[in-house]
């Protein structure tokens, strides 16, 4: 099967939003009067982001999952999206099961595919992803203020739960590690938070490689620090108990690590005043989305850490994943 047989086969529908649809030199796209383009782009590199071994529906649908949260973050609606696929090799098999996956998470949000590239390589998966938001309401890092409240969705860690089985540092019943292998290999993008928020939230950001990391990005670009309660969050399958009974046995380090550092867990991460809890609430219910407040906004600089009791925490322990530290 030829490249172009190949785009044929599994990655070319009927166009919708997109007039040209896939396969000429350029997509066009036009996003509705006095709204905005937001643009994303995230690259998946087999034994860099996930596993050789992972269900081709699940990759696919991971793929298009972590782009749909970076436009979250900004509390925009999905519109279209390209696919850029390295692979060693024609599989139909898996690229049957891959692009059932992707398609299905992308109905879901009304994206189309619009374009991309295929070549002969090592399995690399590069997606760039279009939504529109009205012009002023986008959702920045940049403007979390002091007195805000802290607030993320849902809750983190669990896909850190999975990496550690995987990693044999950690033993977890086999309905457990059922759960925690879902929250790694297909996140749910908050999409419909994110556009709940706009007008709400003064700053967001996706969690993908911790909220220790990726909330100090706000406050980074908003000039201001924060104080954060670790227990607040935590993996709620670290929480559950086994069939036996007994909770898993988690030091409270090992809990902290993965709720602050653990990654993947495409959560939002997001600020609002004070005055705006019952509107983000409201927010969450709407979205059928969790949301818990977490901490507070501050005027000195930096980020401080405590547990449920007050207690500080050392924040050196909880660095965010680097791809090139």
């Amino acid at each position: 099967m030829g490249e172009f047989d190949l785009i044929a086969r599994y990655f070319t529908r009927p166009a919708q939003r997109s007039p040209l649809g896939v396969g000429d030199d350029c997509a066009l796209l036009a996003p509705a009067p006095g709204m905005q383009l937001a643009v994303s782009t995230d690259m998946l590199v087999e034994g860099r982001h996930f596993l050789s071994t992972v269900d081709p529906a699940r990759l696919g649908h991971k793929s298009l999952a972590v782009n749909l949260s970076d436009l979250a973050a900004c509390g925009a609606k999905p519109l279209a999206f390209t696919l850029a696929l390295s692979l060693p090799g024609v599989d139909e098999r898996w690229l049957q099961g891959f692009a059932h996956g992707l398609f299905a998470l992308a109905d879901a949000h009304g994206c189309e595919l619009v374009g991309g590239d295929t070549t002969r390589g090592p399995l690399n998966i590069c997606i760039t992803v279009f939504g529109e938001v009205p012009a002023g309401s986008v959702l920045l890092r940049s403007g979390a203020k002091v007195g805000d409240d802290i607030w993320v969705s849902g809750t983190l860690g669990d896909a850190r739960l999975a990496l550690e089985v995987f990693r044999g540092k950690l033993s977890l019943p086999g309905g457990l590690m059922q759960l925690a292998r879902e929250r790694m290999e297909m996140p749910t993008p908050r999409v419909a938070l994110g556009q709940q928020l706009r007008g709400i939230a003064s700053s967001a950001v996706d969690l993908s490689d911790g909220l220790a990391g990726d909330l100090a990005h706000i406050l980074k670009q908003s000039g201001v620090g924060a104080t954060l309660d670790a227990d607040a969050v935590a993996s709620r399958l670290a929480a559950a108990r086994h069939p036996d009974g007994h909770a898993l046995a988690l030091a409270a380090e090992a809990r902290h690590a993965f709720t602050l550092a653990g990654g993947d867990d495409y959560e939002l991460a997001f600020t609002a005043p004070q005055a705006s809890r019952e509107a983000v609430e409201h927010a969450g219910r709407a979205a059928a989305t969790q949301v818990t407040r977490i901490g507070r906004i501050e005027a000195e600089a930096g980020l401080r850490l405590v547990d449920g009791k007050g207690q500080p925490l050392a924040r050196q322990q909880y660095a965010s994943f680097d791809h090139f530290g």
